[in-house]
């Protein structure tokens, strides 16, 4: 057991980039959209949450996504009832990306993804066996480089993550317990880490006992650079694709324990820009009205959520500023409060 401890030390020291763990305190601080500043990038919005939403979402921002596909699925802990539906991700495979492969790690966490076998036994409980499933950590890990970080060097992945040639994250957006929400960032920045030392290096400091240490502006912004590692990766053949649908504060590796949804179904949004999509659900959650949002803002704000967005920024990961473009108006251009008028109280299906 000591000598365990000393190797996990040495490989996180291995990892780290420096040792300052003074960060910027604001990741509690909305910044509205008219005190930032840059280009703007092009963000694609339905409100048809089926799969011929999802479907008309991807195809706009798809035009780079080539070759052998992973598509990057938070497939759940199982019978987990926020998932995105099984049937939309079906379809959208079949008539865009036939020959896809969703891509998960093992979790960090002892639960139902936490070894490959069980893992393998959630995916056929949840139905995910319409298409190959890839545990890129199953066999082994290799360590992507991180440019620019203030923790990293490097991150470490899932070995079978660097044997496609482009990615889709597909993204459930949802609040979280420790990052406070959960978009693209969330998505690639814990699920491509794999479940015994990428994520290991992200959520815990080596030689102390709480596994879930790090939080706050630091654990978003270790979150960041394991997802700067994996899409400077894949360069531009990499997209996103975040649904508003079912957005229980809770991840959806916490599954039946989730907390029950109060925040409205909104949409579907799709971008090449990862920092504009998660943005531009985050501006749309605030566009609400404060009984619609309550309970997710405070989840965001008392986490320090987002930070995600403004070290996003400052890594050079994406734009803050976007053009909101609504594909159910021919194309017209909109807000994000615009997107946020007239939701239905969330109605469980």
């Amino acid at each position: 057991m000591k000598r365990l401890s000393i190797l996990l030390v040495v490989l996180a020291l291995a990892a780290c980039g420096t040792t300052n763990r003074s960060t910027v305190k604001d990741g509690n601080k909305y910044v509205p959209y008219e005190q930032r500043d840059g280009e703007e990038a092009v963000v694609y919005f339905t409100r048809n949450l089926s799969a011929e939403g999802l479907i008309a979402a991807y195809e706009k921002v798809s035009g780079d996504i080539s070759g052998r596909v992973g598509v990057k699925l938070h497939t759940g802990e199982q019978n987990g009832p926020n998932i995105i539906p099984r049937e939309w991700v079906k379809a959208l495979l079949e008539k865009d990306i036939p020959d896809a492969t969703i891509i998960e790690t093992n979790t960090y966490y002892v639960g139902d993804r936490y070894t490959t076998e069980a893992h393998r036994k959630t995916l056929q409980v949840n139905g995910w066996n319409f298409c190959p499933v890839d545990i890129i950590d199953e066999a082994d890990t290799l360590t992507l480089p991180v440019t620019g970080g203030t923790w990293f060097k490097k991150m470490s992945v899932g070995s079978h993550l660097v044997n496609y040639d482009s990615m889709v994250a597909l993204t459930h957006f949802k609040g979280h317990t420790q990052g406070g929400f959960g978009g693209s960032n969330k998505n690639i920045g814990i699920g491509c880490a794999d479940g015994r030392v990428g994520k290991a290096w992200i959520h815990t400091t080596p030689g102390q006992p709480n596994q879930w240490d790090i939080a706050e502006e630091e654990f978003m912004e270790r979150m960041t650079e394991s997802t700067k590692a994996t899409i400077d990766h894949f360069g531009k053949h990499v997209t996103y694709v975040n649904v508003m649908r079912n957005m229980s504060v809770s991840c959806d590796c916490e599954g039946l324990a989730a907390a029950p949804v109060v925040t409205p179904n909104v949409g579907i949004l799709s971008s090449t820009d990862i920092l504009a999509v998660d943005q531009a659900c985050v501006d749309i959650v605030y566009a609400m009205t404060a009984e619609e949002h309550h309970d997710l803002v405070e989840r965001i704000e008392t986490r320090h959520g987002l930070r995600q967005l403004s070290y996003m920024k400052e890594l050079g990961m994406g734009h803050d500023r976007y053009m909101l473009i609504d594909l159910d108006n021919g194309g017209k251009r909109i807000t994000a409060a615009d997107a946020a008028k007239g939701l239905k109280p969330f109605i469980l299906e």
